[in-house]
Order: structure tokens, then C-alpha cells, then sequence
């Protein structure tokens, strides 16, 4: 087998490509071969197949689908999708992914130089989560990527998600504004050209223009239960501290904390309800020592930001929320209220009357923790507006609080 005039590039993503090939074997042999030299060794059956727990094809059949692999077009798949393809000792393979448990071929859409501009920190956790877990992830991934820090995380639904729709809310805010800041990335069990979960499509699509995604799955491939926990190594492998959010007693998110332990990162929790169920996971990583994370700023201080960028609030006090808040819908909310007519109170009976019904199912919703707008209207089921307009009026009467976008509800 002759590579012709391919890049060691088609040869990598076809090796990668290949039946029974994990990271490792690719890790080690292309420690010791070029791709195009490796490709032509696998093709003429002097290189035996990978072992494997897993059920292995035949030294001739993995030879056959060597010789029947169609080099040129999958490699005219990937350029034509703009997928950049690296293997370790390659220009643009991420250096921190030599080290530890090995990472071998890499496919990335967006822009590979992200993976190695400044810090980056992951933020994972339950795909079951919480109003109150999504807001905080939220926020991490906003404050974290306002200072210029790297958020990482697994594209997944719930807490992985919500740390990627914050950084990049946190870019649209700051577009134009001076300074460096950092980029979403995400890591992929599937192919990077096929989004997982499809309800993430979107998201997907604006992390690779933002930023970058990367995976160790050729493309074209969906993704497989195996592949998630290599997924989450290579998380743990690309930060410089693994931040759970929210994580029930057994779930990936243990698999990522355990590759960073094993790498001598640092792990970091999010505090969370003795009694929830989400919170066990990260209650016990407190227990066994993490560092607890209330905000962004824990996180800085744990990188050796101790200066903490000004676009960060200081500590002791919530930070603004990125989340739509009072001021931004204020102008909506005004308008709906004008149409309505005169407002008199959340039970419409005038002052005194007590919060009725309207004002009875926001004050629900509002408990005694702070949360932003865009939760309570989620809890509620409320529109914004009417959510708006009771929680001014409890606020008037003095059964809420608010403070830079937060409400809760009163002491005492």
C-alpha cells in the first residue's frame, strides 16, 4: 500500500478509523511510525490488531478492512467540513494530552489553537439537575469565560450544557469589549459532525464557531456507551481543574473526577442540599476534601488568579446574573402591564389583602434561596411579565428581597 499524495493527516483519521483501534494503540504506535508508515505496516498485516476485552476482528480481516478503507474520501469528508485532525507529536496536539492516560487521534472542529490559548477549567455534572444546579453552572461558565478562562465541558443535557450556554452568553455580552477572553470546548463521544444529544444541535454548532469541539470518535460516527468514559478523561485531561456542579452517588460525572485525580488536577464541588439527591454526589467530594466552589471566583483563586479580573464580583456577594433579569425584561414587562391596566397587588386586592393566588404561586416558586428571574419563571410556569409584576409587588409588601438580579424571600 502506497500513501501517495495524501497528508499524514488522512492516514491518521484512517487509522482512527479502523475496527478495533482504541487511544492507546493509536497513543503507542504513532509514538513509533508516521501515520502514512503505520497505515502501510496495518495494510500488509505486519502490525497485529490492538488487544482488547472487547470482541476483536481476525488478523486478516483487520488487515482486509485496512486495504477497503477509502483513505481519500474520508480524508475529502473531513477537509470538506473544515475537521482538523491531530496525533500526538502533530502540530496542534493539545500538549496536556501527552501526559497521563493517553489521548491518541484527535478530530476538532472550530478553532484548535482555543485548546491551549490560557487556562480552562471543566465544569460537569448530572444530566438530571436542578433549577438551581443549571443556574449555577450557568453562571460558572459565564464569570469563568469573562475573566479568560477555558470552559470545558461534555456538550451533554443539564449541568454540561448550561456551563456552555453561559460562556457563550458571556462572549455576546462582551463582544467588541476590550480584553482576552475565554472559549467554550467541548468534548464529544460521538464524531464532531454528529451532534449529540440532538436537542444540543444548536448549541453544538455555536460552541465549534465560538470555540472548538473535539473528539475521539472518527467522524461519521455516532456516539457509543464505551466511548463516554474515555470522553470524560480527555475533559479531565484538557482542564486544569474539574468543577462538579451537581452529581448524583453514581454517574460519568465520577468517571471525569476520577481521571483528573489520577492526573493531579485539582477537583472542586458545588455545594448543595443535604436532603437533594443531585447534591449527594458533590456533598461527598466535599466530605473526602474538594475544594468547595461558590462562585467563579473560588475557582480563580484555586488557578492562581488571585487578582481576580474585574469583570468578576468580588466574593461575599451574589454575582450579577447573566440569565435575563428584572432590568432586562422591564421594558416587556411594562408594556404588558399597561395593556393589563392598573396593577394592585399579586392577588389583585389591594394592599394588604395578602399575595392571592398569582402572588401565592410566585412566592412558591421564589423560596428561600436566591434565584434569578428566568428560574422562578421556570418553576412558576409563569409568563415573565405576570413573574415580573407579582415580584415587585411581594417586594412592596415585604415578602421578597432583591439584590443585583437575585430575589428570595424575606426572614422573619
Amino acid at each position: 500500500m502506497t500513501p501517495g499524495d495524501l497528508p499524514e493527516a488522512a492516514y491518521a483519521a484512517a487509522l482512527a478509523s479502523l475496527p478495533g483501534v482504541g487511544p492507546a494503540w493509536l497513543f503507542e504506535m504513532l509514538g513509533r511510525h508516521s501515520p502514512s508508515r503505520l497505515w502501510c505496516l496495518v495494510g500488509a498485516g505486519e502490525v497485529a490488531r490492538p488487544s482488547s476485552r472487547r470482541p476483536r476482528p481476525a488478523e486478516a480481516d483487520w488487515s482486509r478492512a485496512a486495504n477497503s478503507t477509502d483513505v481519500r474520501g474520508l480524508w475529502a469528508y473531513c477537509a470538506g467540513l473544515g475537521i482538523q485532525v491531530v496525533w500526538p507529536g502533530a502540530s496542534g496536539y493539545p500538549a496536556v494530552l501527552s501526559h497521563g492516560p493517553p489521548a491518541g487521534v484527535i478530530f476538532i472542529a472550530g478553532d484548535a489553537a482555543v485548546l491551549e490559548a490560557g487556562p480552562a477549567v471543566a465544569v460537569v455534572g448530572t444530566r438530571r439537575c436542578t433549577p438551581e444546579g443549571a443556574s449555577v453552572a450557568f453562571q460558572l461558565g459565564y464569570d469563568l469565560v469573562a475573566a479568560g478562562v477555558g470552559v470545558v465541558s461534555g456538550l451533554a443535557l443539564g449541568i454540561d450544557g448550561a456551563a456552555h450556554a453561559g460562556a457563550l452568553a458571556a462572549l455576546a455580552d462582551h463582544t467588541g469589549a476590550p480584553g482576552r477572553y475565554g472559549s467554550p470546548i467541548g468534548v464529544a463521544a460521538s464524531g464532531v459532525d454528529m451532534p449529540y444529544p440532538h436537542q444540543h444541535t444548536a448549541l453544538w454548532r455555536e460552541v465549534v464557531r465560538a470555540g472548538a469541539v473535539l473528539s475521539e470518535t472518527p467522524p461519521r460516527r455516532p456516539a457509543q456507551a464505551w466511548r463516554f468514559p474515555s470522553r470524560n478523561r480527555v475533559i479531565a485531561g484538557l482542564a486544569q481543574m474539574v468543577v462538579v456542579v451537581e452529581c448524583h452517588a453514581s454517574g460519568g460525572s465520577w468517571h471525569t473526577v476520577d481521571a483528573a485525580l489520577r492526573r493531579g488536577t485539582e477537583v472542586g464541588a458545588v455545594p448543595g442540599p443535604v436532603r437533594g439527591s443531585a447534591s449527594v454526589g458533590t456533598n461527598m467530594l466535599l466530605h473526602e476534601g474538594a475544594a468547595p466552589i461558590r462562585g467563579a471566583q473560588d475557582v480563580l483563586d484555586a488557578l492562581g488568579m488571585f487578582e481576580g479580573p474585574a469583570r468578576v464580583p468580588p466574593r461575599g456577594r451574589p454575582a450579577p446574573r447573566a440569565r435575563p433579569t428584572r432590568e432586562r425584561t422591564a421594558g416587556v414587562a411594562a408594556r404588558l402591564a399597561v395593556a393589563a391596566g392598573p396593577r394592585r397587588g399579586p392577588s389583585q386586592g389591594g394592599p394588604g389583602a395578602g399575595p392571592g393566588p398569582l402572588g401565592t404561586r410566585v412566592l412558591g416558586a421564589v423560596g428561600w434561596y436566591p434565584l434569578c428571574l428566568e428560574d422562578i419563571v421556570e418553576r412558576s410556569g409563569l409568563p415573565v411579565a405576570a413573574v415580573v409584576i407579582a415580584l415587585e409587588a411581594l417586594e412592596e409588601e415585604g415578602m421578597v428581597t432583591a439584590e443585583a438580579g437575585w430575589w428570595c424571600r424575606r426572614q422573619g
